[in-house]
């Protein structure tokens, strides 16, 4: 209890000088202050004070275990839809200054699919939808900023690997390939059907022109296919702001609170854990005590492989341990220099 007290006790004036620096950086440009500008900022001044909050957030991130997605890995998000995602949307990357993603908690899972609309409400096409089977994020982070606007921080949940593109800002809700294959096939076969029945009987009883009834009906269609189509952007843009509602967890100076606060704990667990099963495996492999000298690189390996495994048996997740960020955490509070004796907090 003693080296639990005294790492908490450090980690708490760190992350709280940590977190104020960031808050401080971060103020100018938060678009959600309830005070006056002190002074106008030009964009270029704004993209600067924005680039620097963003490498103030990086440690912080990852201390907090969240993994930046690479570029192929952006590039797969914004090219493959799932067949399961009825809202798709267009992305139209030249319009965005930058955009960076940080994934946390990558799962294979079934992940349930929001909906504004109730079942019976929904279209012809729809039906209830069961769970699949999903690659997904238990946490995302997002920054991205359009051009000539501010920057978006957003952390949102369960999001899959290929609804990444749904969460940036300023995108166009289209549908997809298959909908309108089959609403198209739909409005042909019913103007065919209302074409043969009432047409013929126009043709014969008012004497209209077979090209004049071919414009109306071709009109007629347009204008069904063109209403048929919007009411259907208007529920998959619906939708797509229910999911981004409920699945948002903080956005803004929120979330770097939420970021610092969770490296906070993260930096912590680390540190006890490591110190627990160094200390067993000092004990069944050596006399000397464990934390008077620098550990090895084989020590350090085992440590890893101990504390995943401990971590598999009671989260039943494969959970990778960064020991060596770990151990030099215990050589930062004091740890590897001499053994902790009962510390009092001032």
């Amino acid at each position: 209890m003693a080296f639990v007290s005294h790492v908490d006790s450090n980690l708490l004036l760190r992350y709280h000088s940590v977190r104020e620096q960031l808050q401080f950086l971060y103020a100018p440009i938060n678009p959600d202050r309830d005070t006056l500008e002190e002074f106008s900022m030009t964009d270029a001044e704004r993209l600067v004070k924005e680039q620097e909050v963003l490498a103030k957030m990086e440690p912080l991130l990852n201390q907090a275990n969240f993994n930046s997605l690479s570029e192929e890995a952006l590039a797969y998000a914004l090219v493959v839809h799932h067949p399961h995602d009825e809202v798709q949307v267009t992305v139209n990357l030249d319009q965005y200054e930058y955009m960076r993603f940080w994934a946390l908690g990558q799962r294979i899972g079934p992940l349930r699919v929001m909906t504004t609309l109730p079942v019976q409400k929904r279209g012809f096409f729809d039906k209830t939808r069961i769970p699949s089977d999903r690659r997904y994020f238990k946490r995302v982070v997002v920054a991205a900023r359009v051009k000539n606007a501010y920057l978006m921080l957003k952390c949102f949940k369960d999001i899959p690997l290929e609804g990444l593109e749904q969460l940036l800002p300023a995108v166009k809700v289209r549908t997809s390939i298959l909908y309108r294959t089959l609403l198209n096939m739909m409005l042909i076969v019913s103007g065919l059907a209302v074409f043969v029945n009432v047409g013929m009987v126009v043709l014969s009883d008012l004497k209209i022109g077979t090209t004049t009834l071919l414009i109306f009906f071709a009109a007629l269609m347009a204008f069904r296919a063109s209403k048929a189509f919007g009411q259907r952007r208007n529920v998959h843009s619906l939708e797509l702001v229910h999911m981004l509602y409920y699945r948002s967890t903080s956005n803004n100076a929120e979330l770097l609170d939420a970021i610092a606060l969770r490296a906070q704990e993260e930096h912590a667990k680390e540190v006890i854990l490591a110190q627990s099963f160094l200390l067993q495996l000092h004990h069944h492999h050596y006399h000397q005590h464990p934390l008077q000298e620098d550990i090895a690189p084989e020590i350090v390996e085992q440590l890893k492989k101990e504390v995943q495994t401990w971590l598999l048996s009671h989260s039943e997740l494969d959970i990778t341990f960064c020991a060596e960020r770990a151990c030099q955490h215990l050589r930062e509070l004091g740890v590897g220099v001499s053994p902790i004796a009962p510390t009092h907090t001032v």
